[in-house]
């Protein structure tokens, strides 16, 4: 992968720079990472082989608190992604308040070629090449693409054995029976509905009368989906990666859900026994969803989705990023343009290391939250960023990603100018 993602993740930076009161120390400090790391993990095959797989961490700024970030398995992984992800954690953390810098990891592989016992090695070795990388009080990695919790409680039990002591709060996003916290699962897909019912409520948009269209129907996708459908949202198109279904009468979601964790794909939803009998349907690729003529579009699938190449042909009036970086900096011109709102990633996604923060707490504290509480307290904070961020749009006329970026980089920037600046110091 060629090494721009990071850079044109930079450049959103540079640009709320000129709306945000931070000093030329801070803008420049946060053009880099702060530590990167490459490790090589060597795994014991079922067969008797050995192979080596490459594996990342990067910690990109700590000056709010120890970092925070996923850990991904995927075939694109690399030193680039890996960063320009850990660029955006530290914006999100920042953007809704955690007392958190911004990290992200990740290793190289097809996880679906691994068997259980392999991906178990897997985590476990790549936990013990980053030991002293990580730490709950300097780096706490969580889930991200093709990881889950039980992932994580391998992660955690890892570090635990390294370290001689039980250590619940090195990982978040684990199962509730090792320490992780109810909501969790669902918290980036419920997070991401709260924004986008919020802004249409601003907008005097009512549910009824809007069209959705979602590329990804992963973990995140298939739980916004769920919530702007009983909300009476009207999906009319999802997809995942080998394909997607569109109705233009909207599609029934609870269906699509249960059809889909029993097929795995989304074309078989609506061409397996009864469910045949639901509602008509057309097939869709992951391109071609994206064009659609609806009122909101919400790619939840993987970065780089939306480019100069294809930014022209959207024909949404919203655009909620449920992933990380779909839409690339030099597409936000483009969209802008053709007067197309985009709500960015680092808040509308947000609700995954909110609550992360909140297993974080609960297991610094021991005491552990019913699950109406955790939804509460995410539905409460996330709308309360996203009402800041609305009126910083509406302040300084910007679009709601710089104005996502400006609110970040003020609290980021206060922090490393109480450091010290060049101002302080030649006063």
């Amino acid at each position: 992968m060629p090494a721009t993602l990071l850079t044109d993740a930079s450049r959103r930076l540079e640009k709320a720079a000129q709306y945000a009161p931070i000093s030329d120390d801070a803008t420049e400090r946060l053009k880099f990472p702060k530590a990167s790391l490459k490790v090589a993990i060597p795994v014991r095959m079922d067969d008797g082989s050995l192979r080596v797989f490459e594996g990342y961490r990067v910690r990109y700024d700590d000056t709010r608190g120890p970092t925070k970030g996923g850990i991904r398995f995927h075939p694109n992984v690399s030193l680039d992604e890996v960063q320009s992800l850990a660029f955006w954690m530290t914006f999100k953390c920042a953007a809704v308040n955690l007392p958190f810098g911004g990290a992200k990891g990740g290793i190289t592989l097809n996880p679906k070629d691994l068997s259980k016992l392999e991906l178990e090695r897997l985590s476990r070795g790549y936990i013990d090449a980053i030991a002293p990388f990580i730490g709950p009080d300097l780096d706490i990695p969580a889930p991200d693409m093709y990881t889950n919790s039980m992932v994580m409680g391998w992660m955690m039990d890892q570090y635990s054995i390294i370290k001689g002591v039980r250590s619940h709060a090195v990982i978040t996003g684990k199962p509730v029976s090792m320490g992780g916290s109810l909501g969790r699962d669902t918290a980036t897909g419920i997070g991401a509905f709260f924004v986008i019912n919020s802004m249409m409520e601003k907008l005097g948009k009512r549910p009824e009368t809007l069209t959705v269209a979602i590329q990804g129907f992963g973990n995140a996708g298939s739980v916004v989906a769920q919530h702007l459908f009983e909300a009476g949202y009207k999906v009319i198109a999802v997809s995942d990666s080998k394909g997607g279904i569109y109705n233009k009468n909207g599609l029934s979601i609870p269906d699509v859900r249960q059809f889909k964790q029993t097929y795995q794909k989304m074309k078989d939803v609506y061409c397996k026994d009864t469910v045949c009998n639901v509602t008509n349907h057309n097939t869709i690729t992951n391109e071609e969803i994206l064009s659609l003529d609806v009122d909101i579009l919400i790619p939840a699938a993987l970065e780089n989705q939306i480019t100069v190449a294809n930014a022209h042909n959207v024909r949404a009036n919203y655009i909620f990023e449920v992933a990380n970086g779909p839409v690339t900096a030099d597409a936000d011109k483009i969209l802008e343009a053709q007067g197309v709102a985009l709500f960015p990633d680092i808040l509308v996604n947000a609700g995954g290391v909110m609550v992360s923060h909140f297993e974080w707490v609960q297991n610094r504290s021991g005491l552990y939250w019913k699950l109406d509480k955790v939804n509460k307290k995410l539905q409460s904070r996330i709308i309360e960023e996203a009402t800041t961020i609305w009126q910083v749009a509406r302040r300084k006329d910007v679009s709601f990603r710089t104005a996502a970026y400006i609110h970040a980089l003020s609290r980021i920037g206060e922090a490393l100018n109480d450091r010290g600046t060049r101002d302080y110091y030649t006063y």
